[in-house]
């Protein structure tokens, strides 16, 4: 993959829209309440280190690298509420995006709180 920095911006918005979408779809499937566990949820994109000219694009773009040195989006649909249901929703959606465009070790993660 050879993106820039304003072609990983782009890709990064359309996964957001996504992922929004797919949050406040589930909010809706389960009767406009959040229900269920409270939890995290977040895309990790493995295999694409840091100082390669991707890994400096996706930096420049936004996005951090976690302790474990994949590059990590926490909460991707930006929803406010607890259920780990929902959020969950929204980081495979935002995965799924980043999987059409190359990304193909961009997984869903999440854990209860």
């Amino acid at each position: 993959m050879n993106y820039t920095v304003n072609e990983i911006r782009t890709i990064l918005d359309e996964a957001h829209v996504a992922a929004e979408a797919a949050c406040q779809s589930a909010y809706e499937a389960n009767g406009n309440n959040d229900w269920d566990a409270c939890g995290f949820a977040w895309v990790n994109i493995w295999g694409v280190k840091g100082n390669t000219k991707l890994g400096r694009a996706l930096k420049a773009a936004g996005v951090q690298q976690d302790y474990t040195r994949a590059f990590s989006i926490w909460n991707p649909g930006n929803y406010g509420g607890q259920s780990i249901s929902i959020k969950e929703a929204g980081a495979q959606a935002y995965a799924a995006v980043l999987k059409r465009y190359g990304f193909e070790k961009a997984y869903a993660g999440s854990r209860m709180d």
